[in-house]
């Protein structure tokens, strides 16, 4: 899985073929300076201990 983040560390597009984010960024003329291509299979990391991942805002909505 390869993810495409812009020069501002936004992640702009995720895909498992390299050449589609390639093609993504020559959609949206970003040049080879103003992108990075990273292998997020070899990124992983794992979490420890006791992690909420609920992303239900039902109970902090203004």
């Amino acid at each position: 899985m390869y993810g495409l983040y812009d020069k501002e560390g936004i992640l702009r597009f995720v895909d498992s073929d390299k050449d589609a984010c390639i093609a993504y960024a020559e959609l949206f003329e970003l040049g080879s300076t103003n992108y990075c291509l990273m292998d997020l299979a070899n990124n992983t990391t794992k979490v420890k201990g006791n992690t909420n991942l609920d992303q239900s805002l039902g109970g902090y909505n203004n």
